[in-house]
């Protein structure tokens, strides 16, 4: 009789290694999922501006220094390399809208040139970063 009782309470017990594997694979997919927001890499002085609206889904940060430097990713970029590096970036984590954070003394003709080359690289939406004014 001892050894039946030995034997149900061996069989009660609940394995919880199949439930613990399932909680790393959940975390390692949602860690792997996750987007990440990827800065310019540069502060600028941004155009004060009356009325804003955000982004909420900007992957891609380009920012423009006033003596005409553009900056990607982090890194420093060559007008003629943005329209590349942009469809690196896209083909990494595909998004609609870049957001362009040129500063206010910034010439004008390197803005457009910038954009020229986002529209080339595929992406039709646009935004300007000003700061609240």
């Amino acid at each position: 009789m001892a050894r039946k009782k030995i034997r149900e309470d061996e069989e009660a017990m609940i394995d919880m290694t199949p439930m613990l594997d399932i909680v790393f694979i959940m975390l390692i997919f949602f860690i792997v999922t996750t987007s990440f927001v990827k800065e310019a890499g540069i502060e600028v002085n941004k155009p004060k501006a009356a009325n804003q609206t955000k982004q909420k889904n900007a992957n891609i940060f380009i920012a423009i220094r006033k003596n005409g430097e553009i900056w990607l990713d982090k890194g420093r970029v060559d007008i003629e390399r943005v329209g590349a590096r942009i469809e690196k970036l896209l083909a990494e984590q595909p998004t609609d809208v870049v957001i362009i954070q040129a500063d206010k003394d910034a010439k004008h003709g390197v803005v457009v040139k910038v954009m020229d080359a986002i529209k080339d690289a595929g992406i039709d939406r646009i935004s300007i970063a000003a700061a609240k004014g």
